[in-house]
């Protein structure tokens, strides 16, 4: 139950990175408006890059458990790493 309360967690903090950096509610926080710097820092494509990118490595880790998870529940043990 831990393990696909994580899983769960892993998804849907990776969709939020990956989606939300090109939205405007990124552009359109508190810390945003409060710093012109700040301000042109997160609006910077390869920020937003970045972040997005640690969203795919968060997807893929969370996808990658629930691999596992689905073949110890059949029985075949984990998935042969290549």
């Amino acid at each position: 139950m831990k393990r696909l309360i994580l899983v769960a967690y892993f998804l849907e903090v990776g969709l939020l990175l990956v989606l939300v950096p090109w939205t405007a509610f990124w552009e359109r926080n508190y810390f945003a408006v409060s710093s012109p710097l700040f301000h042109d820092f997160v609006r910077n494509h390869f920020v937003r890059g970045a972040v997005s990118g640690l969203g795919v490595v968060n997807l893929l880790m969370g996808f990658k458990d629930l691999a596992a998870i689905l073949y110890a529940r059949r029985g075949l043990g984990e998935p042969l790493a290549e």
